[in-house]
């Protein structure tokens, strides 16, 4: 009997450590609207809520890509290249990823409903913990949505007015980049204008997932502040290279305006990181890896929170 309960205890926290190293990754067909005055075609992504344990990581398919590669050509260690593997063999890697609608990663604790959003500026990286809590309306409209029994709730957030479908049939509390706090998944997420959309299309399980990489020298900002300390990251980047008397010389560009720097400032107008901004200090269209982006001339036009 004592041996059939040690038994017992065994496989159970078996399961639980077997469990808790699995990422459940939930896919979002994401649409989004680059330019909602001259109302060009939808760009069309996948984004990823991986959730892990109490911990859940927002990212693009082609972030992903992209900093799998960028793993792929740099030094790593066997963990390292068997996690990126794992992850990496159901996507179609190809020689030269896709610009990414989103090139942050948002980090969430599940249970304590904190939010952090991640950026960088020319290698650094610099981030902030959001301060506006969400207020949701849940209503009574309950319809299937995306395969799932969900019902409808409501939420001004960034400027825009929001409708999310959460299902309980999925007990947790969370959903595609910022949104959370509603009584289950948000399978389904759009804004009043159309320019945002997330639909939920898959779900699968990810064994050794990719996961953000620790970064001990990450500056903490504010999201009023954010801004700033960009910009102030990108003059310090400035400072610490050496500028060229020519353009195009040494691989970097000169002061021809090109790429984000104009007369030796960094991004142009008042010494701004590339990419452009909006009031919060968030960028969610910034591509500053891809040159000839089709995104990077519409990337401050008609960004995901309008303040």
């Amino acid at each position: 009997m004592i041996m059939k309960k040690k038994l017992i205890v065994f496989f159970s926290l078996l399961l639980v450590t077997v469990t808790y190293g699995q990422t459940v990754r939930y896919i979002y067909e994401t649409s989004v609207n680059p330019d909602s005055i001259n109302l060009v075609k939808m760009k069309h992504e996948r984004t990823f809520l991986n959730i892990k344990g109490d911990r859940s990581l927002f990212i693009s398919e082609n972030k992903l890509i992209k900093d799998s590669l960028a793993t792929a050509l740099g030094p790593e260690d066997k963990e390292d290249r068997k996690k990126r593997d794992k992850d990496t063999k159901e996507l179609s890697i190809k020689k030269e990823p896709e610009p990414a609608f989103f090139e942050n990663y948002i980090i969430k604790s599940i249970s304590q409903q904190k939010v952090y959003y991640y950026d960088k500026v020319f290698g650094k990286e610099i981030y902030y913990q959001e301060d506006r809590p969400l207020k949701w309306e849940i209503t009574d409209v309950k319809e299937s949505q995306n395969g799932y029994p969900a019902q409808k709730a409501v939420a001004n957030f960034g400027g825009r007015v929001w409708t999310a479908w959460f299902t309980k049939d999925i007990n947790i509390s969370d959903g595609p980049y910022k949104f959370s706090g509603l009584p289950g998944l948000i399978v389904k997420l759009e804004d009043e204008n159309g320019d945002y959309k997330f639909d939920l299309v898959k779900k699968i399980k990810v064994q050794n997932a990719f996961e953000k990489p620790d970064d001990p020298n990450a500056r903490l900002s504010t999201r009023v502040g954010f801004n700033g300390d960009k910009a102030a990251l990108a003059l310090e980047a400035g400072k610490n290279r050496r500028l060229p008397t020519e353009g195009g010389r040494n691989g970097m560009p000169g002061g021809n305006g090109h790429d984000g720097m104009r007369g030796g400032r960094m991004g142009g107008d008042r010494g701004m990181p590339p990419g452009g901004s909006n009031d919060n200090g968030t960028f969610p269209m910034q591509d500053v890896g891809f040159k000839n982006s089709p995104l990077k001339n519409n990337e401050s036009q008609n960004p995901i929170e309008l303040k």
